[in-house]
């Protein structure tokens, strides 16, 4: 990535919230993301690619958003990884209560593309417990949009 986006993503970054048009679905996006790429020991570079391709879909193209939800699921990440203020209970606890907050949010949380980070697992136990997640996230989207009323797919 070019020098001037990095030094516009770290200014950007500190004053997210007055710069970034619809900064919170931004960040919820990455905390789905980076929810499902942190249970890997060690992230492939994979992980992020696809992140950026799947951004640059949901964002039709404009580069400097898709970029930002990639840097922003990058720094959730390495936060996680790091074990520094931030762990996956935590990140589940973050995502819960957003939806709370915002149920529109569950709108945004697209099963069918996050089971394409299932291939980049670094080995069977990280596969099942990604695939747990998926299950965790397909629920809390239903019973957000829905409620406890069963839904058709069922």
């Amino acid at each position: 990535m070019k020098f001037s986006f990095r030094f516009k993503h770290h200014f950007f970054n500190a004053f997210r919230e007055i710069f970034v048009h619809h900064h919170g679905s931004l960040e919820f996006r990455a905390k789905i993301f980076a929810l499902i790429i942190a249970t890997n020991e060690k992230p492939k570079v994979e992980n992020f690619t696809l992140v950026k391709e799947l951004a640059t879909t949901i964002y039709e193209g404009d580069e400097n958003r898709a970029n930002l939800l990639l840097l922003t699921t990058k720094e959730l990440v390495e936060k996680v990884k790091k074990q520094n203020a931030l762990d996956l209970d935590l990140l589940v606890t973050t995502i819960q209560k957003e939806l709370e907050i915002v149920p529109r949010y569950a709108k945004k949380i697209d099963i069918e593309s996050l089971r394409n980070f299932l291939a980049y697992s670094s080995d069977d136990d990280t596969f099942t417990y990604q695939e747990n997640i998926l299950e965790f996230l397909e629920k809390l989207k239903r019973e957000t949009l829905y409620g406890n009323k069963p839904t058709t797919k069922e």
